[in-house]
């Protein structure tokens, strides 16, 4: 089983990487590195708390999982 702090890691790991790419993105798109590190932040926050919930509800399924 997940435990909640493994879920909480994996989730932070997981954005500072995705977030980094938002960031650039929006950069290359606007020229406007504030823009970029506030949509970068916002996207942060929000997308964290939403995998989080994510992998808790997919640790209660049983779907997939194998009978050990």
């Amino acid at each position: 089983m997940e435990t909640h702090g493994r879920s909480l890691f994996k989730a932070i790991t997981f954005r500072i990487v995705a977030t980094t790419i938002t960031i650039l993105l929006v950069l290359a798109f606007t020229g406007n590195a504030v823009i970029g590190l506030t949509v970068g932040s916002l996207e942060f926050l929000v997308k964290t708390i939403v995998y989080y919930f994510h992998e808790r509800v997919w640790n209660i399924l049983q779907y997939g999982k194998k009978e050990s």
